[in-house]
């Protein structure tokens, strides 16, 4: 019965419309913060993709209550703009004060969010927030998502690889060794507001899928999934988008075979799924392997036995 339910909502990517562009969604959401999300976890700054996303919530709320209209073209331009501010004020904290990178993201995603629930509140008051949708950005809505929606999705994606592509050296060195960057000339400030740009784009891409509270995991879990698997950056770019678009297209599909149930929150399941398999069965980095390594290593008493002997008799001989 549930292979069959599993087998009909494959059919249905193919059949059905609101299904397929709702796979197609969280794919594209899943492939792009799986990629830029190797940097932000390679660079230690996991929860950086977190305070971005929170620091877009009142930039959705700003854009409504001066256009007044739900397009949501003009809200994602919104929640980018707040991001990028949020983005940046978190950089200009940590490299003009004594505060560290921790509570610059805490002092970044609540301020924002606070902010964003205060703008919420009031259009929610004056009747806006649900006429606009304003309240499907807070946990994601992938089932309202629409041809035109998609098309959008899309061109920020291409958007955001063909930086990665053209920046990839330069993102790769920042990530490493900025030191070392910063010797060669690199201007290692740019290459991060560059970065955090399109980090940006990313979370203002699964703000529609999985909404601002569980941004954070797409950014995260495929990276490090894909972390366990090799130690290659361009292998782990690749798995990390692989493992992030695959758990889009497998969360959408349950999730359509149970009326009602949420797409965001089941893609999320399915990643950290991902990452518990990788974390158990990945050939260098999992426990498994590493538990069988040790066993071969570590002697068993058998064989101390026989080396106390060894040296028993070798003592004698002396």
């Amino acid at each position: 019965m549930v292979l069959e339910e599993i087998f009909s909502a494959f059919l249905g990517i193919f059949t059905d419309y609101t299904l397929r562009y709702v796979a197609l969604g969280s794919a594209i959401l899943g492939i792009t913060s799986g990629a830029l999300g190797c940097f932000t976890v390679l660079r230690k700054q996991s929860l950086f993709g977190d305070a971005l996303a929170h620091a877009a919530l009142p930039g959705i709320g700003f854009a409504y209550l001066f256009a007044g209209t739900k397009d949501s073209l003009l809200l994602m331009l919104g929640a980018a703009i707040f991001a990028w501010f949020g983005g940046i004020i978190t950089l200009a904290i940590t490299s003009t004060t004594r505060i560290k990178q921790d509570a610059a993201l805490g002092i970044t995603l609540s301020v924002f969010f606070g902010l964003g629930i205060v703008l919420l509140t009031y259009l929610q008051n004056i009747g806006g927030a649900s006429q606009g949708g304003l309240d499907r950005f807070l946990f994601g809505q992938a089932a309202a998502l629409i041809e035109s929606d998609v098309i959008n999705l899309g061109i920020l994606a291409s958007f955001c690889f063909a930086v990665l592509i053209v920046f990839y050296k330069e993102f790769k060195i920042t990530t490493f060794d900025s030191s070392f960057g910063k010797s060669l000339g690199f201007p290692i400030k740019y290459i991060n507001a560059l970065l955090t740009s399109v980090i940006v784009v990313a979370v203002v891409i699964g703000l529609h899928t999985v909404g601002v509270v569980l941004m954070v995991s797409m950014l995260i879990a495929p990276a490090a999934a894909a972390r366990q698997w090799t130690s290659n950056l361009k292998n782990m770019i690749i798995l990390s988008a692989i493992f992030g678009g695959l758990s889009g297209i497998i969360g959408s599909m349950i999730s359509s075979t149970t009326e009602g149930m949420s797409t965001g929150p089941v893609i999320v399941i399915t990643i950290t799924a991902i990452l518990g398999i990788s974390l158990l069965f990945s050939p260098k980095q999992g426990y498994l392997f590493r538990y069988l390594r040790n066993q071969r290593k570590s002697p068993s008493p058998l064989d101390e036995i026989k080396t106390t002997d060894k040296e028993r008799s070798n003592h004698g001989n002396f």
